[in-house]
């Protein structure tokens, strides 16, 4: 039987889901899903196709539907939409959201894992959201785009049952969308993962989410497929939460102790002295946070701040600081007795500096300059430049890289 799923989203504009079979089945689906947009003569009555109107009219806006408490999943869904769509980076756009909702450790550590495995594995996603549209992906509305991401990631890589990642996702849909995204994630839930085999970019890029331009330059300069492959894949493995001591406000041992306390379990760094590294999913949940006791700081980075050996009474100069932790490094380090200049070409970034350092509690003179036209005139003791690139390297940390990075930049 077929099942079809039809639901307005303006006046005159109709979702429409066709889901066939009910039995698990290899390969392509039969049908797809699709979503069109009709609109109707005031004159004569009659409809044309307009697949390309998906905003609603300001005249035929829904009412506004009263506020909910925010879930591990509402919040997922928000983050998701905001970073695949509007740009926005994932770790700090989660922690922000999550610092407002207020949710316990285990919906926060649910809703970590929500957007960060969604956005990780989003070019498997979509591959295999594909074959259940007729039209390509982008194109659908943003909400029920982010949450046929969202449902196909619980669908397909977590222990969630599947009534309960549809049901709880489609919920979370405007009314106006949720018989098609009920419609193809039924469908997806009764299809097993198509995931392509062979040794070429695109397929690895599907297999591991890393963009295929960037997994044609790893081949570049390895020298197996396998290699490739295991380079591509350790990219977009999952980085532990780690975290630096702020021995301004606190100490590595204190932190042991304190999150010990709470019941998590931490491990020493290996390469830095003051890190740990920690089983949560939300650093702002961590004991301390709030009070500045720590920065979420991989070891490496910790490691070139140490290298630099930045002295108390030091001047230094951080060339290009935002987010801010490399700074909030070296202003601890030279003391009160210290001058730190915290510079970025984008304003955006240097207010996220000057929140990192307002919460450890340090000082730093931030502004706005591109380091390539050095506005500033005096030398320092120490100069850090940490150049912008493509960010790949840090998608382990923020798994929007591993597609959002184009090749010409």
């Amino acid at each position: 039987d077929d099942l079809e799923a039809r639901t307005r989203t303006e006046p005159g504009l109709v979702l429409v889901g066709r889901v066939r079979g009910g039995g698990l089945r290899r390969g392509r689906p039969q049908a797809a899903c699709r979503w069109r947009s009709r609109t109707t003569s005031s004159t004569t009555g009659s409809s044309r196709a307009s697949p390309s109107r998906f905003s609603t009219p300001t005249e035929a806006r829904p009412a506004a539907r009263p506020a909910t408490r925010p879930t591990a999943r509402s919040i997922a869904l928000d983050v998701i939409r905001r970073v695949t769509d509007e740009g926005a980076y994932s770790n700090l756009t989660l922690a922000r959201t999550l610092e407002r909702a207020l949710l316990s450790q285990r919906d926060a550590s649910f809703a970590t894992e929500l957007v960060y495995g969604t956005l990780r594995r989003l070019v498997t996603i979509d591959h295999e959201l594909a074959p259940l549209l007729e039209r390509p992906l982008d194109t659908a509305p943003k909400g029920a785009r982010a949450a046929l991401r969202l449902g196909a990631y619980q669908l397909r890589y977590l222990r969630v049952p599947a009534h309960a990642a549809v049901s709880e996702t489609v919920a979370l849909v405007d009314q106006r969308h949720r018989g098609f995204v009920n419609a193809v994630l039924r469908r997806l839930a009764t299809v097993a993962p198509s995931v392509p085999e062979g040794p070429g970019d695109l397929e690895v890029s599907i297999r591991t989410g890393l963009a295929e331009w960037a997994v044609r330059e790893l081949r570049r300069v390895l020298s197996s497929d396998d290699e490739t492959e295991e380079a591509a894949a350790a990219l977009a493995e999952r980085a532990p939460l780690t975290i630096r001591a702020n021995t301004c406000r606190s100490t590595v041992d204190e932190l042991e102790r304190a999150f010990a306390a709470a019941g998590l379990r931490s491990e020493r760094g290996r390469v830095h002295p003051d890190s740990l590294v920690v089983e949560s999913g939300a650093a702002t949940a961590l004991p301390g946070f709030e009070e500045g006791w720590f920065a979420v700081q991989d070891q490496a980075s910790s490691f070139v701040v140490r290298a630099l050996d930045p002295q108390p009474g030091d001047r230094v100069l951080d060339v290009c600081a935002g987010p801010g932790g490399k700074t909030g490094h070296l202003a601890c380090l030279i003391g009160d007795a210290g001058r730190s200049v915290a510079a970025d070409v984008s304003p955006s970034r240097l207010e996220l500096v000057r929140g990192n350092i307002a919460r450890l509690g340090l000082q730093t003179a931030p502004f706005v300059q591109d380091g390539r036209r050095p506005a500033i005139r005096g030398g320092f003791d120490r100069v850090l430049v940490d150049a912008p690139c493509s960010g790949i390297g840090s998608a382990r940390r923020r798994p929007e890289l591993l597609w959002r990075a184009r090749k010409d930049e």
